[in-house]
């Protein structure tokens, strides 16, 4: 059991550094596109491109510092869920979009 309770100097939980890191990152991350739309800086397209680019870096940002991610006795299983969470969630976006899409007839 002592082998589990200090795997990898981690307890289970984040330190207050990494919290701190992820709660900068987020907010910048979500000032930028907040100032890209609010200056229209860039033209319509690049600013949704970049808005994107934003949010799935938030995702990224979100599940490395706050859900730990990497973290647990198998993360690898963790990595593979969270992939196959994603193609399912794709395949319905992507599906109810070309259902509606194309089923004007």
């Amino acid at each position: 059991m002592a082998q589990h309770q200090n795997h990898g100097g981690h307890q289970g939980h984040g330190s207050m550094k990494e919290y701190v890191i992820g709660f900068i990152l987020s907010i910048v991350l979500t000032i930028i596109p907040l100032v890209l739309v609010m200056n229209q800086i860039m033209s319509k397209t690049a600013t949704i491109v970049t808005i994107m680019i934003m949010a799935v870096l938030q995702f990224v940002v979100q599940l490395v510092f706050f859900m730990h991610i990497r973290e647990g006795e198998k993360p690898r299983y963790n990595v593979q869920t969270l992939i196959l969470g994603l193609v399912l969630v794709f395949t319905i976006v992507a599906g109810s979009l070309w259902i509606m899409l194309f089923n004007k007839y």
